[in-house]
């Protein structure tokens, strides 16, 4: 199983960027995919999840500016990031949860300047 993320980058305060995590050796539609992030000196959280019936959650600091998808045919999880604030600089991660296991990606960083 791999998980590569990807669309991370420098936006300012207010942009827009999109994370897209490609996975091969593990059908997403079949798991339950997560992304979560880390900044720098803070414990890790969960950021959004979308579930095999694609019903999706997302943590309260990123409701109505954040948005989880999938694209089943080409396998890729997204983060659609809107209104960007500078406590969101992070390293965001994709996740896959498999029935005992959990499938993690490297992460891409984020960073929005004030």
């Amino acid at each position: 199983v791999n998980l590569v993320e990807s669309g991370g980058g420098l936006v300012q305060a207010g942009g827009s960027l999109r994370l897209s995590c490609e996975a091969s050796g593990i059908i997403l539609s079949m798991n339950t995919m997560g992304w979560y992030r880390q900044a720098p000196g803070k414990q890790r959280e969960l950021v959004a999840t979308i579930t095999t019936r694609s019903t999706t959650n997302y943590a309260d600091f990123v409701k109505g500016r954040f948005t989880i998808s999938r694209d089943d045919a080409k396998n890729t999880l997204y983060l659609q990031m809107n209104n960007l604030k500078p406590e969101d600089t992070a390293v965001y991660s994709c996740v896959a949860e498999s029935i005992g296991m959990s499938y993690w990606g490297g992460g891409t960083l984020v960073t929005v300047s004030s």
